[in-house]
């Protein structure tokens, strides 16, 4: 909305660099086009609308151009239109997807045999991306052509993300050329690849459900919810996803993991079912350090605490357990012996706090999804796990270990109601977090609340309301975590419902809270609002 304003000076002003014809100006050109795209993606639709066939224009007639860089910037653009246009996209598809299928299907690469004494003297300072095999061969990289093909891919993958149903008729061509694009050499390819392939799904969703499957957790009795045709495409693309989980390149795999949660998320169980077995026999490798990508480290022993890339990589893998949780329900739990030894491995001190929060939140998610099923594990792993996290120095540890603490309460109930005294006692320093430290610290004290309020509702009695409700009101409204606002309005709504004392006594404090969550501004959405604006009147 601020940009908005600005949105005709600056197209005009693009618009004349767009048509730059001079090769020394392409970049400037290209430039131009970046500018378009990116303001596509900051001002949205109705307001980029007048610009779009301009732009499209400009960038498909840079395709015509003798120049590697002006496709890069091509590509990119219609990566960022089709995000912005949706099926107003659509239209363009028939003349792009095919040039796109023939770029990313060329050969980027091959090797030739050298010839002796190629290189001279000085071969030893050459840093071209010529590699020597054995004196035999020199392969012959084209670097521009590996960037634009990772580009054509980016593009292709949000065409389909974006136009719907027009996408179908292309996803047979589209299909083939990534599957060949997956077996590349070059891990930029493959990743770029598995970021796409769970994009050719969506098309068939919006084609035969309206864009949405509606499954049931764990059920994979009577029919399965996908069409002949979705069933088909998700388990080609699973195919491929579960493949380059067994690739030697961590990006890949984390990245195939991604699809994978992406995929199972949107179609369900049935789309899980059939390959279960080999997506929980290689995630359970990636999270052992078995997988291929991770063979090295059995040689040179365990990576560096600190090594962001292996963080980042097994926060995906991580992901992709939560997704099973969610997706299997009960079906995930007789997996449990297997998976929480080596998520548990992570939330060691030894670990970086990275890692912890990683740990602790897929703990989270599980007992989230699996509820009372977790009731086996509750004493030997997520209680000693939870009060950990809890007294943990990192605020995102303390965070995930809040939410864990809530969601444990809330699937196990009474079960746990002799754990409570411990838990509020672990819990109760969060609320002095400084909330002004940062998001982390602000979303502590959130989780916390949170926390508390899901111990409320899962066993009340258990919780000794006169100490504990005035420091949960005190933390009320939630500053940073607005996920956790319906959980905490119905607690608060549940108390004054059942005319609970305390709840009575402190009708000062609501009022204050409910005000300012209805208030002009206020990030509570408007259900809940409704619900609190209901509400106020019983507490003057």
């Amino acid at each position: 909305e601020e940009f908005t304003p600005y949105v005709a000076g600056v197209a005009a002003l693009m618009t004349k660099l767009m048509a730059l014809t001079d090769e020394k100006m392409y970049t400037l050109r290209g430039r131009a086009l970046e500018c378009m795209g990116h303001m596509a993606i900051a001002v949205g639709r109705d307001a980029f609308r007048p610009y779009f066939s301009s732009t499209m224009q400009c960038a498909c007639e840079g395709l015509t151009f003798d120049s590697t860089d002006l496709h890069e910037f091509a590509y990119a653009v219609f990566a960022n239109l089709a995000k912005v246009m949706g099926e107003e996209f659509s239209p363009v598809l028939g003349e792009l997807v095919p040039h796109l299928v023939t770029v990313i299907g060329a050969d980027e690469g091959q090797l030739e045999q050298a010839e002796e004494d190629e290189k001279g003297q000085f071969g030893a300072l050459d840093d071209s991306d010529d590699e020597d095999e054995g004196g035999q061969y020199v392969l012959h990289v084209r670097t521009a052509l590996l960037e634009a093909k990772k580009g054509a891919i980016t593009a292709i993958g949000e065409m389909a993300a974006h136009t719907g149903a027009s996408f179908v008729p292309y996803l047979e061509e589209t299909m083939a050329v990534l599957k060949k694009a997956a077996n590349n050499w070059h891990p930029l390819i493959k990743v770029e690849v598995a970021e796409a392939l769970p994009s050719m799904v969506v098309p068939s969703v919006a084609a035969h459900h309206g864009g949405e499957i509606t499954w049931e957790k764990g059920d994979i009795s009577g029919q399965s919810p996908m069409s002949p045709h979705t069933a088909a495409v998700v388990s080609a693309v699973l195919a491929e996803l579960i493949a380059l989980m067994k690739d030697d390149d961590k990006e890949t795999a984390g990245k195939a993991c991604e699809g994978i949660q992406s995929v199972i998320e949107l179609c369900g169980p049935h789309a899980l079912s059939p390959v279960a077995s080999d997506c929980l026999e290689n995630t359970h490798a990636l999270l052992t350090k078995t997988a291929p990508c991770q063979r090295g480290e059995e040689m040179y022993g365990d990576i560096p605490d600190d090594d962001d890339d292996h963080d980042s990589f097994m926060t995906s893998v991580c992901d992709l357990v939560g997704a099973y949780g969610r997706v299997m329900g009960s079906h995930f739990v007789q997996y449990l012996p297997q998976f929480l030894p080596p998520v548990c491995s992570f939330a060691k001190s030894s670990r970086p706090p990275s890692d912890r929060s990683m740990s602790m939140g897929c703990l989270g998610e599980l007992a989230q999804e699996l509820e009372g099923g977790i009731s086996e594990y509750w004493q030997s792993v997520f209680f000693p796990a939870i009060l950990a996290g809890l007294a943990d120095a990192d605020d995102n540890v303390k965070r995930n270990a809040a939410f864990c603490t809530g969601v444990c309460c809330e699937g196990l109930g009474e079960n746990i109601a002799s754990d409570y005294p411990q838990l509020l006692q672990a819990i109760s320093p969060l609320f002095s977090v400084d909330p002004t430290a940062g998001d982390s610290s602000a979303a502590c004290i959130d989780n916390a609340a949170a926390g508390v309020s899901r111990m409320i509702m899962a066993s009340p009695g258990n919780v000794p309301m006169p100490q504990v409700l005035p420091v949960l009101l005190k933390a009320l409204p939630l500053k940073n975590d607005m996920t956790e606002n319906e959980t905490v309005y119905k607690c608060l709504l549940g108390l004054l419902q059942m005319n609970q004392p305390d709840a009575i006594a402190n009708k000062a404090e609501f009022r204050r809270i409910f005000a300012e969550a209805i208030a002009e501004g206020s990030k509570v959405d408007d259900e809940t609002k409704e619900k609190l604006k209901l509400a106020l009147p019983a507490l003057n």
